[in-house]
């Protein structure tokens, strides 16, 4: 039987966890400072390998810092998820009927903002 140590993380789950250590730190962070701010004893080379990834993916930038890189995010929380929207719809040739879909099943909250948000001047 594995313990909890051995269990795999849900998909997302450990790039989540990265990125959010990235957000909070504000500046530049090498994989050792990003495995010091986690405190789960996930190896360097682990988060080394998530921030590759990271990096890959576009969603951080890296700069040169000693032997070694050091990373920061290319955009806040809610301009990754925008872009995650964005990716998305883009996988999907009836843009018209998934956003027709999207549309339909937005909160009326939701569908307040977006409508104010396409039609500033109409108030």
């Amino acid at each position: 039987m594995a313990d909890a140590k051995d269990e795999r993380r849900p998909a997302g789950e450990l790039e989540a966890t990265v990125m959010a250590a990235l957000w909070a730190a504000g500046d530049p962070q090498t994989p050792g400072e990003v495995q010091l701010s986690l405190g789960t004893g996930l190896a360097r080379t682990t988060v080394t390998t998530i921030l590759t990834r990271l990096h890959d993916k576009g969603v951080v930038d890296r700069r040169r810092q000693g032997r070694g890189y050091a990373y920061f995010p290319v955009q806040d929380a809610q301009g990754l998820t925008a872009r995650r929207m964005h990716t998305e719809l883009d996988r999907d040739v009836d843009r018209e009927t998934v956003l027709a879909r999207f549309v339909a099943q937005l909160s009326p909250d939701d569908e307040r903002v977006l409508r104010d948000l396409l039609e500033p001047g109409d108030e």
